[in-house]
């Protein structure tokens, strides 16, 4: 049972008779007054036993967008069902209109439409949906909470799509320089032309020349077919805030556009994100778009407050790939003590592999080197010097393993990467 603000509002008024009439008389009258009028509206609601719901899922959207779930009301009583409805989405699902007022006709249904704008990625649930049924006065109503789950996946973004078109006309451009026999281009044999002056004597191909009588060169495409893992830490340095994100998303976003670019580059993509254990998987290879893999199995993952497991990367990585592969590790440069995980695995990996460290690196850091102005400002100003060339340092040290890194800002970080893949590609390397 509840009661409405019409209730409260009657009661308030019948203060009036107590205070001109003090007595227990004028209290008692008055209380059995309110208590008859609000059991006949609750004794005329329409029972809630007989209501159903039927909830329509509304499926996927991505983070910030809007999307509507749907509910059925069925009343098979036989009475008219006034009241109200509250679907019970989490708080993050962003419902705007999650309470309504609904009618219902005996034997009849009706739609209700709630707006959600949800503003946290992950599964977003809604346990039930609780009715209130009102008599014809408004003034208490019959209350029930009906089990009816719905959920609602909220995907990540990806905001980096619009560096895509742009990085694919370079992958392109990159083809047609194939194409036109720029040796170095790439090491993967693609056709055979005539010999024209300035083509390099090393791309000639004798054994084609004996049968044509003609001087016959080689031609050379960007390598395809190649392997590309993206190992994504998930560990507790992943929780850290850079603007308006965390590291964790930062990485999604640049998992994604590479993920993406590399797929159109006509290479193979697997993506892990890992900790202590495989807390998401996806691939090129599965059923289905990539892009539609890669944001189902980044939109459930949270940042772990634990440890990573470093000396387990590699065995991870040949699990996905025997065979060498782009290895991209997306974690960060200034958490825990690298030269005891980071380091070591990035130069164990780069003995087989080709291997980039990408980093997201805190703009707030130079915007601290600027301010000097007093005591304080010099002291916050020292302090983001050390740690930019503690920065400096890991990288430097990895790039004697044979390392690439990727040091960049959070809107950077996904273009910077997927430069880094189409210069890698050029130069042959993969």
């Amino acid at each position: 049972m509840a009661i409405s603000g019409r209730f409260v509002l009657l009661v308030l008024l019948g203060v009036v008779p107590v205070l001109l009439l003090p007595g227990w008389e004028t209290v008692l009258l008055v209380s059995g007054v309110l208590t008859a009028l609000a059991a006949v509206d609750l004794l005329a609601a329409a029972p809630l036993r007989t209501v159903s719901l039927l909830r329509t899922q509304p499926g996927n959207v991505t983070l910030h967008a809007a999307v509507d779930a749907v509910l059925m009301v069925r009343n098979d009583g036989g009475r008219r069902l006034r009241g109200v409805l509250r679907d019970a989405w989490q708080p993050s699902a962003g419902a705007q209109n999650a309470v309504q007022d609904i009618e219902v006709p005996a034997g009849e249904s009706r739609r209700v439409t709630v707006r959600l704008r949800p503003v946290r990625r992950g599964d977003l649930r809604a346990p039930h949906a609780t009715l209130r049924s009102f008599g014809p006065l408004l003034l208490a109503a019959r209350q029930k909470t009906i089990h009816s789950p719905g959920s609602l996946r909220v995907l990540p973004p990806f905001h980096s799509r619009r560096h895509l078109p742009s990085k694919l006309r370079k992958l392109r451009e990159l083809d047609g320089k194939a194409a036109v026999q720029i040796r170095g281009a790439g090491t993967e044999f693609d056709s055979l032309r005539d010999y024209v002056r300035g083509d390099d004597v090393r791309s000639i191909d004798w054994r084609a020349t004996a049968r044509r009588s003609a001087v016959v060169v080689r031609t050379w495409r960007p390598e395809r077919d190649r392997r590309v893992v993206m190992v994504l830490d998930t560990s507790r340095t992943s929780a850290a805030r850079i603007d308006d994100e965390t590291r964790l998303d930062t990485g999604m976003e640049a998992a994604l556009l590479l993920g993406v670019l590399a797929e159109r580059g006509g290479d193979r993509v697997d993506f892990l994100a890992f900790d202590r254990r495989t807390r998401a998987r996806a691939g090129s290879a599965g059923q289905g778009n990539l892009l539609s893999q890669l944001v189902q199995a980044m939109a459930p993952l949270e940042a772990e407050l634990i440890e990573m497991d470093w000396p387990a990367v590699p065995a991870q990585v040949r699990a996905v790939s025997a065979h060498r592969s782009l290895v991209v590790l997306l974690t960060s440069l200034d958490g825990g003590a690298p030269e005891e995980g980071l380091i070591p695995v990035a130069a164990q990996l780069a003995r087989q592999h080709v291997v980039v460290v990408a980093a997201v690196r805190d703009p707030q850091l130079g915007t601290m080197l600027g301010e000097r102005g007093d005591a304080t400002g010099v002291y916050r100003a020292a302090a983001a010097e050390r740690a930019l060339l503690q920065r400096a340092a890991i990288s430097a040290e990895l790039h004697q393993h044979g390392v690439s890194v990727v040091d960049a800002e959070p809107h950077q970080l996904p273009p910077r990467l997927a430069d880094m893949y189409i210069r890698l590609k050029a130069a042959g390397t993969l």
